[in-house]
Parts: C-alpha cells; structure tokens; sequence
C-alpha cells in the first residue's frame, strides 16, 4: 500500500502549477502513445460499465439454466457462465463495480483523508504530525489485504443487518438487494488503508514549503491556517495530487477485486470480475470452458496494466522527461 508514496515522491516538484503549466503536462502526456492508448483502454471498460444499464444484452442477474456454460454465439457475445448469465453483461456491470468501489475510495481516502491529514501534519507540525504519522505507520505496519480479508469477513453480516435494520424504519427499501452493504463496507475497509501513501507524500513536500518567503509573508500578514493552506501550500502540491491518485487506481481496482476473489468483497446480486474469476477459476474449468476464466482475466489484465502505464506516463510528463 505504500508503493504510491515512492512513485509520487519521485516526481515530487516545488513549482505553482498555474494554468500553463498544466497545459505543458497534457502536452508532453498526448506525446506518449502508450498514455494515450492506456486512456482508451480505461475508457473504454469503464464507458461500457457507465454505460450498462443501456448498452448490455441482458441483466447480469437474468439466469437461464437451459444455456448454461455456452461459448460465444450470436446470442451471447462472450457466452455464458453456470447459471446462464450472460458473460458479456457481468463483464459490462463488473465494470460497473470497480468503478464506483475505486471512485468513493479514491475520492475519500486518498484525495479527502490522504491530503488533509497530510497538509495538517506539515504544516502543524510538533503532535499534530506526531499524532498522524503514528497512526500511519500502524496502518502500514499491518498486513493489508489480510485486514482487509478479517473485516470484512467480520462486519459483514452485521453491516447487513444494521441496512436492514435502515429499511424497516425508514423510507429506503430495496438496499440489501441493490448491494448497498457490501459496496459501503468494501468502500470503507479499503479507504482505511489507501489514505497513508497519499498524506506522507503530502507531509514531506509541505514541511518544505512552510519554510519559503510566501509562506511566512502570509502568516505575518495575519493569514491564519485554514488561508495559508489553501491559498499557498495546497496548489504547490497540486501536481503531487494527481500522481499520488494515479498511482493507487489499479491498486484500489485491484484490492476490490481480489476481496470478491476471496469471497468477502462485494456481494451478489452485484456483478464483479473477483466473482466472475472465481467461477472461472480451476485446471478442469479452464479447459472445458475457457471462457469463464478469458473475459474477466484479459479485461482485468488490460484494466490494470493500463493504470500502471499511465501512471508512469503520468510521472514523465510532470517531471519533463
């Protein structure tokens, strides 16, 4: 989990990064075929799940035992899994999944968390960052996805419980069934763990930029520190922010993948490419239906060696090179 903390701090610079300044990077980035052919390929798979209420042939729940383990037809694109399902729809609405599993954990634990606690502990110093960085490496000091495993695992059912519990003395039915406890507890164990990387990386490039003449001009201005972190220390980190983020997509992508792989990620009904690999998993399976394994092994594979490649395009770009 730590591994976004060294790929930011990399290209970690001490510059404003003004509206030129980002033109330049997208500039240099539309130079890197492999970027670009990395936005498409992301695009793609999470256009198509964007899209999947729309776009895909049949319900991800519809089953139809009489089709059941069929390849590729004109029926069913990508075939069909045990149950009849069709393979291409899952495949669409799993999308679907990591999607939003990688969005709320992105944008609260690594962007909201990761960066507030990380600009307080620069700029605060003393306990304050005492305080957060200790936390931090009790987190990094824990075996991730074994946590990860146990909580879920453990607060699972009573998650469920606690939704049901929400539906009986409240307006807000059909929760349990939309999937709603396992996509929030999956969100939540997740973000738990995404936020360090992002805050120590924060953290170093703001202990230095507290030291600079704008900085204490500010304060001696009378600017308290909610002003001087956001006016002055938050758009020098800007550029540490993307990379930072970009860095822990397939990382996130990846994690929620293999909790449903596990079978403690999120739940059916809802669709998800550690489920469909976990069906298609198996020396006998792989070689009497192929398919089961292929469709989420090949769109994950391109799913997450897109997110590395661009991150890494990504860091290039924001580093001039």
């Amino acid at each position: 989990m730590t591994a976004p903390a060294a790929t930011a701090q990399a290209g970690a610079r001490t510059v404003v990064p003004g509206t030129s300044e980002w033109r330049i990077v997208l500039g240099r980035l539309r130079q890197k075929r492999l970027a670009m052919v990395s936005l498409v390929i992301i695009g793609v798979i999470y256009g198509a799940g964007v899209a999947a209420p729309l776009l895909a042939p049949y319900s991800p729940t519809q089953t139809n035992l009489d089709r059941a383990v069929q390849g590729p037809s004109r029926q069913h694109l990508l075939g069909t899994d045990r149950l009849g399902r069709d393979e291409l729809s899952r495949a669409m609405y799993s999308s679907r999944t990591t999607l939003i599993v990688t969005s709320a954990v992105v944008l609260s634990g690594g962007l909201i968390i990761g960066n507030t606690l990380g600009l307080l502990a620069g700029y605060r110093g003393g306990w304050v960052d005492t305080l957060i960085m200790r936390v931090g490496d009790v987190f990094s000091s824990l075996p991730a996805l074994v946590m990860l495993i146990l909580i879920n695992a453990t607060l699972g059912p009573r998650v469920v419980s606690w939704t049901r519990w929400v539906e009986g003395h409240t307006p807000f039915h059909g929760l349990v069934a939309s999937g709603f406890p396992s996509y929030m507890l999956v969100f939540s164990a997740l973000s738990l763990f995404f936020w360090v990387g992002t805050a120590r990386v924060i953290r170093s490039q703001v202990l230095q930029l507290r030291e600079r003449d704008y900085v204490m001009a500010a304060e001696s201005l009378g600017a308290g520190p909610g002003r001087v972190i956001l006016q002055h220390l938050l758009p020098n980190v800007s550029f540490l922010i993307i990379l930072s983020l970009s860095a822990t997509l397939g990382s996130i992508a990846g994690s929620e993948i293999v909790l449903t792989w596990f079978g403690v990620g999120v739940q059916p009904p809802a669709a998800s490419f550690g489920a469909m690999l976990f069906e298609g998993s198996g020396t006998r399976t792989f070689q009497a239906n192929p398919h089961l394994l292929l469709v989420p092994g090949v769109t994950v594979t391109l799913l997450l060696f897109a997110f590395a490649l661009l991150g890494d395009a990504l860091n290039d770009a924001i580093r001039g090179r």
